[in-house]
């Protein structure tokens, strides 16, 4: 059975796009996504914005674990995100990788790392995500189980 694949365009709309997110590969067992840090990215003081680290090992940690629900004809929602700022960085690429700690049918936790382009940690999250069924209600609209093309 082949792996299942978003849409070329997934990462490419919405706010991932308006970040510059893009996923290097995608797999139910890892993601890799980069961005160039510009000014989008920048709060006040000129360093990366925490909120930016947060949607990265959002979208990272999500991406992945909607992947392995895809199979089971489910869809996935994150229902808690804690990321932890390590290191400022204020340019450059940073590398978001996000791995699973745990695949179960109601709930899956994946763990992701934002690296510099030396390697150095710069965040680290773990994004905890609710499995749901094709069909259940979610914000007034029934879900599939995939994105939305």
């Amino acid at each position: 059975m082949s792996e299942p694949t978003f849409p070329a365009s997934f990462v490419s709309r919405g706010f991932d796009a308006a970040m510059q997110f893009h996923l290097v590969r995608a797999t139910g067992d890892e993601v890799v996504l980069e961005y160039t840090i510009d000014e989008r990215h920048r709060q006040p003081y000129g360093i990366v914005h925490g909120g930016v680290h947060c949607a990265a090992v959002e979208t990272a940690c999500s991406t992945g674990a909607a992947l392995s629900a895809m199979p089971r004809g489910q869809a996935v929602v994150g229902v808690e995100n804690h990321t932890s700022f390590i290191h400022a960085v204020r340019q450059g690429r940073v590398r978001v990788i996000a791995t699973p700690l745990t695949r179960g049918k109601r709930s899956q936790l994946w763990e992701a790392v934002s690296q510099d382009e030396s390697g150095r940690v710069i965040a680290s999250g773990r994004v905890r995500l609710l499995c749901l069924d094709a069909g259940s209600d979610l914000a007034g609209e029934k879900v599939s189980s995939g994105p939305r093309a």
